[in-house]
């Protein structure tokens, strides 16, 4: 059970950090032929580890960390859009200021249904300065409901069919 926990935990990590390595599937096949992990148990591992690689995103988003190349804009392309993103995040960051409640709304929103995508969502939280704490809160919420699901599911559904 433990090896199950641990290899969630990393797979989550990667798949936070490498936009195309999917956990859902994941999720779904550890909970469908490992029953005796607790659902609550996969769920919580699984959404630590997609919360700590979503951190890289952030911390870029806050200049702390540079993102590799292939993630970057490249220089000429950075330099055309420069002034209407920097228009759009600081509009942002002021709305983010003034609306914290909205702001941990989007947060928590689009952690446990990828809508906006969270993957993007990590990147501008970070650009528009939301506190550590209230990114941790709301992201790791949401991920813990949306793997809960998937988790659950399995059980849920056989109970329903048997």
């Amino acid at each position: 059970m433990l090896g199950w926990l641990s290899a969630s935990l990393g797979m989550a990590v990667l798949s936070s950090v490498i936009p195309p390595v999917l956990i859902e599937p994941w999720v779904l096949g550890v909970a469908v032929t490992q029953p005796e992990i607790p659902w609550w148990a996969l769920a919580l591992v699984v959404a630590v580890g997609s919360v700590a690689g979503k951190l890289v995103y952030y911390y870029a988003g806050k200049g702390m960390l540079r993102l590799p190349s292939f993630l970057r804009r490249k220089q000429q392309d950075a330099e055309h859009v420069q002034g209407r993103w920097s228009g759009y995040m600081e509009r942002f960051a002021a709305e983010c200021e003034k609306r914290p409640a909205w702001t941990y709304g989007v947060l928590l929103l689009s952690s446990s249904t990828s809508l906006p995508p969270y993957f993007a969502v990590a990147v501008v939280a970070g650009v528009a300065n939301v506190s550590l704490t209230n990114f941790l809160s709301a992201c790791l919420i949401g991920r813990f409901v949306r793997f809960a699901a998937l988790a659950a599911a399995p059980s849920v559904f056989g109970v329903w069919l048997t």
